[in-house]
């Protein structure tokens, strides 16, 4: 299919509501489920990813958990149904099941988490016996994806020994990381991050209200617009100055 858009106007104009960030939601939804507090998200993102895991997430006696082509759904749910106790299948879309999340288990595995890989190793879908674990130190590698490592931060505040993870080689998405790191302080983890480890204490989240902010990547296309037009004064709402989004 060929779309072809034209504007022959060149002034631009207007007030500008942009979408919330979709990366924050998907934190803040999962601190709302691991704690069971009553957390109020407020302005929360209506992308296709955190509609799916806030779906899945509130469902009653859910055993199967199918997030379709959700990545970070897939990541986060795997670290958090591995301390759900219970019996559980992740699983995804055909392109989910193609692709990778062996890094993940195994440092769950190293925890003493219990997955199994029904069809490809190193490939959803899983069966996860969910269990509570006891937490330690594992080494990550550093480049791979922020998802992963984000996925044994949130959790690891309700690991009875907490978590260090230490990392080889250089960091890649250190500012999503950072997002995560401060979100969880915002409620109440303890953790320190020191050159090249990040180390989590027990103690599990408090119930504070959040509002997610706007999404800075969707900010970038009216730029790039306003940047063509001859003339333009738009006006962008939700964005703040002072973000903790990685692509600000």
């Amino acid at each position: 299919m060929t779309v072809q858009v034209k504007y022959t106007n060149k002034t631009l104009n207007g007030v500008i509501t942009l979408p919330s960030s979709k990366s924050i939601s998907n934190r803040v939804l999962m601190v709302k489920a691991l704690s069971g507090l009553d957390i109020k998200i407020s302005n929360l993102s209506d992308a296709k990813d955190t509609q799916t895991l806030l779906q899945l997430l509130s469902a009653k006696g859910l055993t199967t958990f199918d997030v379709g082509h959700a990545g970070t759904a897939m990541r986060f749910l795997t670290a958090y149904l591995a301390i759900k106790e219970g019996e559980f299948v992740l699983t995804g879309s055909e392109r989910m099941q193609q692709r990778p999340i062996k890094i993940l288990v195994d440092a769950l595995s190293i925890l003493g988490a219990e997955v199994e890989y029904l069809n490809n190793e190193g490939f959803p879908p899983l069966k996860i016996k969910g269990k509570k674990l006891l937490g330690g130190e594992i080494t990550i590698d550093g480049s791979v994806s922020s998802q992963y490592i984000s996925a044994l931060m949130l959790v690891a505040p309700y690991l009875k020994n907490g978590l260090k993870i230490n990392f080889e080689g250089q960091l890649t998405s250190k500012p999503y990381l950072e997002m995560t790191l401060e979100i969880m302080k915002y409620f109440g983890a303890e953790l320190t991050w020191k050159e090249d480890a990040i180390e989590v204490k027990a103690g599990g989240y408090v119930a504070k209200d959040f509002y997610v902010e706007a999404d800075w990547s969707a900010a970038s296309y009216w730029y790039s617009m306003v940047a063509l037009a001859n003339k333009a004064d738009i006006t962008l709402l939700g964005l703040q100055k002072e973000s903790i989004q990685g692509d600000d």
